[in-house]
């Protein structure tokens, strides 16, 4: 490991601290020294590298989130009609995300987009006439969006074959199945995107990183700054940081450290954390029979993370399947956290939350309890639903990331379990923290802009405009209704990323 890394003590003060090295804190602090490279910013990460937890490449599905085959975005309204609003906002926020990553290739910040991006078919494929009826309206209303023209639908066995040859061998001919498919779809290595980041801020930039130094707690000062305890895990040695503002990315960890900060709108959150699993195949006659991810419906009383999904992974240029998830649980809220975490995080001040989601969630409970039970063989024959002839031998088990949903104070039931992404600001905009899980890391862009519009709005709106502009094009733009700009700048990020649809 680098020297610098492990030996430099960090200053006493800085104007912005971000707490963890995961995409979130790596992209807002490139956001923030190209808006204002004076600004002295130090990332603490608890780890030996960047991108060890949830932003690894085999902790997430790897999937750019576009909304083109996540059915949960697209709910079946009770009169029958299809909503789209959250996957063109989903959509939308994914472009952001190339832009800025199209920026920092341009800029030369960032070098072989192929290593980090690829393209990859995103399809949904239901079984039965009732779920094709659902998928069928689905597309119409889709297809006629700026966002998602261009997606192909089909009942027909022989284009199915054709587009997913290894799903569709064995397959009885009366079988009702639909699919659609999106050719502009991604498979994205989160994992390599960040540290070529922190690569980039550590050579380039004057953002101070510090790897194997842990934020123990976040104390508010009577003069409006942010005192931290901060551990330097090699040499045991703690000192105290003070920030004017301070970011808090830590994964599972985001939410004891903002708990920590005593702030009003902190009270009442909870954690609940979910592991998970995949089976992954490197049997390269497979994987050359799959190109593309593969969204299903979710299983009754199943979260929206555990969609059933077939992905080809390409990581450090090497292909793979990936089937999954498999839920699991653990009391940590990191892969490489404590046993105590859970229960730790229990206090007055959420004890109803937790109550109150536990109860009106049983039925979740009893849906992890089952999956945690699964052995190996039974989770093949799910597998086997999507490709018949699958042979245990071909695959491995291997187990995801830590998350932890979060649980919301709700007058009504008493807590809330959230499956989304939330991020928590204090009324003084002068810390804010990244909460939940999906999106997540495609969505990093728009998040930290969010971070920015809350705790940083005149400047965002005033010097720092021009800058964000050049970054994000399409910022302050509705994409959806705009053919001509989603046109603009799909070409510009295709061309910059090097994809191939």
């Amino acid at each position: 490991m680098p020297q610098s890394l492990t030996s430099r003590t960090p200053k006493p003060k800085y104007d912005v601290v971000l707490i963890g090295g995961g995409i979130m804190s790596a992209t807002l602090a490139t956001l923030l020294h190209e808006f204002d490279p004076n600004l002295e910013i130090a990332i603490f990460e608890r780890l030996g590298r960047f991108a060890k937890e949830s932003t690894a490449a085999w902790n997430n599905a790897g999937t750019g989130h576009s909304a083109f085959c996540e059915l949960n975005y697209t709910p079946e309204k009770p009169d029958g009609t299809v909503d789209i609003t959250k996957a063109e906002s989903i959509a939308e926020q994914f472009e952001m995300s190339k832009q800025f990553w199209a920026y920092l290739v341009t800029k030369g910040y960032v070098q072989d987009p192929k290593e980090f991006i690829t393209s990859c078919p995103h399809m949904s494929l239901v079984f039965g006439e009732k779920d094709a009826e659902y998928l069928r309206k689905r597309h119409e209303k889709m297809a006629d969006s700026v966002l998602f023209s261009g997606m192909k639908y089909s009942t027909d066995h022989e284009q199915l074959r054709e587009w997913i040859p290894l799903v569709m061998s064995k397959r009885n001919q009366s079988e009702v199945m639909a699919a659609t498919k999106m050719d502009m779809g991604t498979d994205v290595n989160f994992g390599t995107l960040t540290r070529k980041m922190g690569r980039h801020l550590l050579e380039d930039s004057n953002v101070e990183v510090f790897l194997y130094h842990e934020v123990k707690d976040v104390d508010p000062r009577e003069d409006g700054k942010w005192e931290m305890k901060v551990k330097d895990r090699i040499h045991n040695h703690k000192q105290e940081v003070v920030a004017d503002f301070v970011f808090i990315g830590a994964g599972g960890y985001a939410l004891p450290l903002l708990d920590s900060s005593d702030i009003k709108e902190s009270e009442g959150y909870g954690g609940f954390p979910v592991s998970g699993q995949w089976l992954v195949s490197h049997n390269q006659e497979l994987v050359e029979k799959h190109h593309a991810k593969v969204y299903t419906q979710a299983t009754v009383d199943a979260p929206p993370m555990s969609v059933p999904h077939l992905d080809l992974r390409v990581i450090d240029g090497k292909k793979a399947l990936l089937f999954g998830p498999f839920a699991g649980f653990s009391t940590k809220f990191l892969k490489e956290g404590s046993y105590l975490d859970l229960p730790e995080s229990v206090n007055t001040k959420n004890l109803r939350s937790l109550f109150g989601a536990w109860w009106h969630n049983l039925p979740l409970t009893k849906y992890l309890i089952q999956q945690v039970a699964m052995t190996k063989s039974q989770r093949m024959q799910h597998l086997r639903e999507f490709i018949k002839d699958a042979n245990e031998e071909d695959w491995e088990l291997k187990v995801a990331g830590q998350r932890v949903q979060i649980i919301k104070k709700d007058e009504k039931d008493g807590g809330k379990l959230e499956f989304g992404t939330e991020v928590v600001v204090n009324k003084s905009g002068t810390i804010a923290s990244l909460l939940g899980a999906s999106p997540g890391a495609s969505t990093a862009v728009y998040a930290m802009l969010n971070v920015l519009e809350k705790c940083f709005p005149e400047k965002l709106e005033g010097e720092w405009k021009d800058k964000l502009l050049e970054i994000v094009p399409s910022y302050g733009q509705k994409l959806a209704h705009n053919q001509e700009l989603t046109d603009k700048v799909r070409n510009y990020t295709k061309e910059k990323l090097q994809l191939e649809y």
